[in-house]
């Protein structure tokens, strides 16, 4: 093995060893917690989750109905808020006397 075969294999390894990094960081950033297995039609839903930091994380779960704000840590769980009635956003904008949707007549 020559010096400039040996050069190529070690660019290919760099190479390739940060298209994964990269890939892993996308997924990370954009979304691998937010793939989701089809409809859930079970009494328990995560409607949405977020990171704050590296290691907390805001998650939103509805139950019959209620959601819960829960935030995540690895060393404990805490729940922030409770029985928060399961309404949609705009419908807590009309409730406000705030103006709905655009083309929505009430």
């Amino acid at each position: 093995m020559d010096l400039v075969s040996g050069l190529r294999f070690v660019l290919a390894l760099v190479v390739v060893i940060g298209l994964i990094a990269g890939l892993a960081w996308l997924l990370r950033k954009y979304g691998a917690g937010r793939i989701t297995m089809g409809a859930n039609k079970g009494r328990l839903a995560v409607v949405e989750a977020t990171h704050i930091d590296a290691k907390r994380r805001l998650v939103l779960i509805r139950r019959d109905g209620t959601e819960h704000l829960i935030l995540l840590s690895p060393n404990s769980e805490t729940i922030i808020e409770t029985n928060i009635e399961g309404a949609s956003f705009s419908q807590e904008l009309s409730s406000q006397g705030e103006p709905g949707p655009v083309g929505v007549s009430s």
